[in-house]
């Protein structure tokens, strides 16, 4: 099996293996969400701004929590994810819901075969990065989807939050990308009691391989935020400081924890 291939498939199966563990779990509320609750952060709710009427594609988004939301404030969404078990219960949800979000089952790097059209705004956000092996290709396809002078927001960890290791206590990885990081785990992020163990192959990327990817494909950054704190609890032994906001007890305000890029294609 080839190396693209057999990454594919780990982490298929991966993210597969989570679904159901992540749409029964108190991480993701799927109950209240559907009552009306609003899964999107402040930080990418900001950038974003007014939707109403933008045609969007929201890439990675697991089972399209994001994409439905962003439905609901009036923007044209289309969801993508590469895991057939998420894009089933994002449409299941959808439909709860009431929206007419649109869900393509693909690879990030296949879009091209499955989708020929342009958008107001590309949007990707939280844990999508570290599972690519190369941001040149990543950048490359978005771009293509973008209309003249249209958005790419991407929402994201901080390189700095994956060079320790699940407990906080030490540097265990690399800052820059030295290849794939082929993991076990039991459990997942949204539910670490779930009776799961998963393989996972990974790759870490600095904020410099992370913006030249997206300059280098035509692509103007417009702003580069960090953040010190998670809007998620999805690290271990977290604490929430302030609403919705959490941070690693040792390491306090330290640390950057997430970042956002806001770019523009040209027109």
């Amino acid at each position: 099996m080839e190396p693209q291939e057999a990454y594919l498939d780990i982490n298929r199966r991966s993210w597969n293996s989570r679904v159901d563990a992540h749409y029964a779990s108190d991480f993701y509320k799927v109950e209240e969400f559907v009552e009306g609750a609003c899964s999107l952060q402040s930080i990418e709710l900001e950038q974003l701004g007014d939707v109403r009427g933008l045609r969007i594609l929201h890439v990675q988004c697991h089972f399209g929590q994001d994409s439905i939301a962003l439905s609901r404030r009036g923007a044209e969404v289309t969801g993508v994810d590469f895991s057939e078990k998420a894009i089933a219960k994002a449409r299941e949800l959808a439909e709860l819901c009431g929206t007419k979000t649109r869900f393509v089952c693909c690879d990030v790097y296949d879009l091209t075969r499955h989708l020929d059209e342009t958008f107001d705004v590309v949007f990707t956000s939280y844990g999508v990065l570290g599972w690519l092996p190369d941001l040149n290709r990543w950048a490359s396809t978005l771009s293509r989807f973008l209309k003249p002078g249209g958005r790419l927001l991407l929402v994201e960890f901080h390189p700095v939050v994956w060079m320790f290791d699940d407990d906080f206590s030490k540097v265990q990885y690399r800052y820059m990308n030295s290849g794939p990081i082929l993991e076990t785990q039991s459990g997942t992020y949204a539910e670490p009691g779930a009776d799961l163990t998963l393989q996972s192959m990974m790759w870490n990327h600095g904020l410099g391989d992370v913006t030249n990817s997206l300059i280098e494909n035509g692509l103007q950054i417009r702003s580069l935020r960090e953040y010190d704190y998670s809007p998620y609890p999805c690290f271990r032994n977290t604490v929430e400081f302030e609403p919705g906001k959490f941070r690693i007890p040792h390491l306090g305000d330290q640390i950057p924890m997430v970042y956002s890029i806001l770019a523009t294609a040209g027109l």
